[in-house]
């Protein structure tokens, strides 16, 4: 397309609040980031949504015929092949997008990811990684899987040890991550037997810097930077994380004082709240990345708003400049070779 900038396919049709608010997100994006932008989805909503924010700059409209709604099973997007989030992940596979974002239905997406991109050689599962914040300023943790695979094997576990690893090390910058396997307790003989064998190969693997078990009450303490469980246990870590947020707010306004004193401390701390929401709200780091497709995949929340989007195609572009995909293939090109080699 004639553009050194990212190109970051967008599914316009997706989430509950497309396609208003994830158009105005791209807007914001293709402005602040200097990303160019593919708005994936039916043109006429789409370019109504423009005009309200009067600009195109680093933007462009893909015709997509179809949608997949929320309500769908997830492998509508095989009866839908002109669904947007097909025709997205198609630009994907072309080479004419780097990266692209959805927050529409979840399964749909993942379905989408695995028909149109495939995995990485070498990978038996793909895991999304979700961005938590943490007790230490500054620093967020990195969960794997919290929904893509309900029932792991160990292999599964190692796998997004590693891919996490990487994540951790070329887009975090951190150099040696600390690596958990989250249990219910600290002892290596804890856990069921998927946590027994996972323990097993993550504290062999000489690529995987693991430290150990990781409590639940570990997870926000900033005492590690990749946690790794199956999308079980970690799809409800999320949505509980989710709720955090918005309990602290209401409990926090509900337990100030009544008449005049409570209005004016009401008015003086919620600015202070909401920023303390955002902080520990997941949907606030745009979504969670798809690791382990062919492809740059984030998955955002079904409920995102434009500043979700905003950060959504932030993380898109920090992955795509950090060249987390090459590295995972990498990776899995060198150890496919070492076996052939050994046989």
């Amino acid at each position: 397309m004639g553009s050194t900038r990212e190109r970051i396919a967008v599914d316009a049709m997706g989430g509950d609040h497309a396609p208003k608010e994830i158009v105005a997100g791209a807007v914001r994006a293709a402005e602040e980031l200097d990303v160019q932008v593919l708005l994936v989805g039916q043109p006429q909503q789409i370019q109504s949504c423009l005009e309200e924010h009067g600009t195109t700059r680093n933007l462009e409209v893909v015709p997509a015929e179809e949608k997949i709604a929320m309500d769908e099973e997830a492998m509508g997007v095989r009866r839908k092949p002109k669904a947007s989030i097909n025709v997205a992940m198609d630009l994907v596979k072309q080479e004419r997008a780097d990266a692209v974002i959805s927050a529409g239905h979840s399964g749909a997406v993942m379905a989408s990811a695995l028909l149109r991109l495939g995995r990485i050689k070498g990978i038996d599962r793909p895991a999304i990684g979700a961005m938590f914040p943490t007790l230490l300023a500054g620093k967020s943790v990195i969960i794997l899987d919290v929904g893509a695979n309900v029932d792991c094997r160990p292999r599964y576990l190692e796998q997004f040890a590693l891919m996490g690893t990487v994540y951790s090390q070329y887009v975090l910058g951190i150099e040696t991550p600390k690596v958990g396997l989250l249990n219910i307790g600290e002892e290596s003989s804890k856990g069921n037997d998927l946590a027994l064998k996972s323990y097993q190969l993550l504290e062999a693997h000489p690529a995987i810097p693991f430290v150990g078990n990781a409590e639940g009450r570990d997870v926000l303490s900033g005492e590690f930077d990749v946690i790794v469980c199956d999308g079980f246990v970690g799809n409800v870590l999320l949505k509980f994380a989710e709720a955090i947020g918005e309990v602290l707010l209401q409990i926090t306004l509900e337990e100030l004082p009544q008449g005049l004193r409570g209005q004016l401390g009401s008015a003086i701390l919620k600015p202070n709240l909401r920023r303390i929401k955002q902080r520990i709200d997941h949907a606030e780091h745009g979504g969670g990345l798809l690791l382990g497709v062919d492809g740059i995949c984030i998955i955002s929340h079904g409920s995102s708003q434009a500043p979700s989007i905003f950060n959504a195609i932030r993380l898109a572009k920090d992955a795509i400049g950090h060249q987390v995909l090459q590295r995972i293939q990498s990776y899995y090109g060198q150890a496919a070779e070492q076996t052939r080699s050994s046989q």
